[in-house]
């Protein structure tokens, strides 16, 4: 068998040991080192945001409200009027959420046809005016030819 490494906090490196400190004292531990950090070297208190952020230290608590309201929603109230009313109001907004994406669908297709028959209109002109141009072309120098050959002759 192989001796599995305890981490206590002696066996751990000054950063874990701060991490951990900094952690059980809570966020205005956290936001307190930050500011000194700032006053100190500003670089310091930056790299100090930046972990508190990509950490999620600033962020709210595991439990937060919103998502205790949210699950609280879920639930049977005991109210079996109530709850009727609920499930009906919910599946009705969840049908007029469809309907509505189903409509921005229709609406991006109709904007991308519109865009693309347009594309094609201006493309059709484009060719037909340098057709125009390419026919024109061809007659003056069929008529540049004629003129010379009858000033030889």
């Amino acid at each position: 068998m192989t001796p599995t490494a305890s981490f206590t906090p002696a066996s751990q490196g000054w950063f874990a040991r701060a991490e951990a400190w900094l952690d059980a004292k809570g966020k205005g531990a956290w936001i307190a080192a930050m500011v000194l950090g700032f006053i100190v070297f500003w670089p310091v208190g930056l790299a100090l945001l930046a972990y508190m952020i990509f950490t999620k230290r600033m962020g709210g608590r595991k439990g937060s409200c919103a998502r205790r309201s949210h699950l609280r929603s879920l639930r049977p109230s005991g109210n079996s009027a109530f709850d009727a009313y609920k499930d009906e109001t919910l599946r009705r907004l969840e049908q007029e959420q469809h309907n509505f994406e189903a409509f921005l669908e229709r609406l991006r297709e109709a904007k991308d046809k519109a865009e693309f028959d347009q594309f094609m209109n201006d493309r059709a002109q484009a060719h037909e005016a340098d057709d125009l141009a390419h026919s024109e072309a061809e007659a003056d120098s069929e008529d540049a030819a004629a003129s010379g050959e009858a000033q030889k002759g």
